[in-house]
């Protein structure tokens, strides 16, 4: 297991627990024998919150993290989704958003299979570069849109 996967790990375990947890990100750091900029990297990649996490940091005092996990109704999250899309979407941003979404089980493994192609780089390589992430944003709302009428 790579060192990312390890501290994502830690931090996803201590969230088991409960919903919040602070962190001093120096101690974490030298528990796992790294640099504090790592815990940072891991932090912003994989604890975002398309992936259904906030994090606040904290100065002085060691540097304390703040970490909660976000607790939305079942009932609001896609209609949360939709509307924080905005204009345009990466497929880095829509993957987290479907894992999210498959984790919580909002939508079903084949309609992830279906979105995630949908929301791949292949089908736009045709457009031009300024329009790939637009076009995606538009069918990824549409495609949320149509999942959550079933």
């Amino acid at each position: 297991m790579n060192l990312s996967n390890a501290i994502a790990r830690m931090i996803s375990d201590m969230l088991e627990e409960k919903n919040e947890i602070e962190i001093q990100r120096n101690i974490l750091a030298q528990d796992l024998g790294c640099v504090p900029s790592q815990i940072n990297y891991v932090l912003s990649s994989r604890f975002t919150p398309e992936r259904g996490y906030m994090v606040e940091s904290r100065r002085g005092g060691g540097g304390f993290i703040k970490i909660t996990r976000i607790v939305y109704d079942d009932d609001t999250l896609l209609p949360r989704i939709i509307s924080s899309v905005g204009d345009k979407l990466d497929t880095d941003t829509a993957r987290a958003h479907i894992m999210n979404l498959l984790y919580r089980e909002l939508i079903t493994k084949d309609q992830a299979k279906l979105i995630l192609t949908a929301t791949s780089d292949a089908p736009y390589r045709s457009l031009p570069a300024p329009f790939r992430d637009t076009v995606r944003a538009d069918i990824f709302k549409q495609l949320l849109l149509t999942v959550s009428k079933d």
